[in-house]
């Protein structure tokens, strides 16, 4: 497979063995490869995305926006979703069936209220009037948000597969670079979630921030 082939792939549905060949020479398993090559272009967008919303801050038309309570919450779910992930690799790589299965289901589950909670919060703020086009602060937000949580949505795609291969499997085992590559790409957006939560954070001022609604001229 060609490079430009491996970056196309949808690497955490590959089922590659994980393992060291007989030779003893090193390599990296299809999968993991092409995760790490697509976790580096992500990187890369977020950090250019995040430099700007830094950069974006010093203009005199930039109006803070202050987090609804409720991304705390959702916060809460990401960390709980990465740590079940966690769980599960931890189960297939010692064959306890018992621990991926429920950690593999507690983490989809964790996942999908996070994505419920990002909504509910966006509900929010536009009910109060933090509209997209009303402020740069407000764009970027739904911007950010918004990508990564459909980065997120597309790994409940290879969670969904990863579940059902778990039903049919004869041992966790066989399922161990599948739930390798979930919870690799989990702590990942974990990580990207907290980075872009801790900007929001600073700034408006700090977690002490009350959520209030904008003025009506800036409607």
């Amino acid at each position: 497979m060609t490079i430009f082939g491996t970056l196309a792939a949808k690497p955490w549905l590959e089922s590659g063995s994980g393992e060291f060949p007989p030779s003893g020479r090193l390599r990296i398993p299809t999968g993991r490869l092409g995760l790490i090559f697509f976790l580096i272009v992500i990187s890369v967008l977020f950090v250019l995305l995040g430099t700007a919303y830094v950069m974006r801050m010093g203009f005199g038309d930039w109006v803070p926006l202050d987090e609804p309570p409720v991304l705390w919450l959702n916060t809460l779910a990401l960390v709980l979703s990465s740590a079940a992930f966690q769980g599960a690799w931890i189960g297939v790589r010692r064959n306890r069936p018992a621990g991926a299965t429920a950690g593999l289901y507690a983490g989809g589950l964790f996942a999908a209220l996070f994505l419920t909670g990002q909504i509910v919060a966006w509900r929010q703020l536009d009910g109060l009037g933090y509209y997209v086009a009303s402020n740069p602060a407000n764009t970027f937000f739904y911007l950010l948000s918004a990508l990564h949580g459909l980065h997120l949505l597309g790994g409940m795609a290879a969670w969904g597969r990863a579940a059902a291969r778990l039903r049919h499997a004869g041992s966790a085992a066989e399922l161990r670079p599948a739930v390798e590559l979930c919870a690799l790409y989990w702590h990942f957006l974990l990580v990207v979630w907290l980075a872009l939560f801790g900007l929001l954070l600073a700034d408006n001022g700090g977690a002490d921030a009350v959520l209030q609604p904008l003025p009506h001229g800036m409607h």
